[in-house]
């Protein structure tokens, strides 16, 4: 089901299920437009869990390159440094 509309960004794609939920439940569309809208809402979803994850994993690999390797201070003296 991809458009040329598609959101692109997490935060479009968020916006998009926040409006879906919406029509869902303020609007009156049918039977098949309700349908439609929870399939692309459930594909929305699934997107933004896969960019989370992705995001997570960069995280943790920056968190571990920051790591010392040479026994200097350890990983929980750092992370109360960190400015995030």
């Amino acid at each position: 089901m991809s458009k040329a509309s598609d959101p692109k960004s997490f935060e479009a794609k968020l916006d998009r299920i926040d409006a879906i939920v919406n029509l869902l439940q303020n609007g009156q569309p049918s039977l098949e437009e309700s349908i439609a809208l929870f399939k692309e809402g459930k594909s929305l979803a699934r997107e933004c869990e896969a960019l989370l994850k992705s995001a997570q994993s960069q995280v943790e690999e920056a968190m571990a390159e920051a790591r010392p390797s040479d026994g200097g201070a350890n990983a929980s003296e750092l992370d109360g440094e960190l400015p995030f």
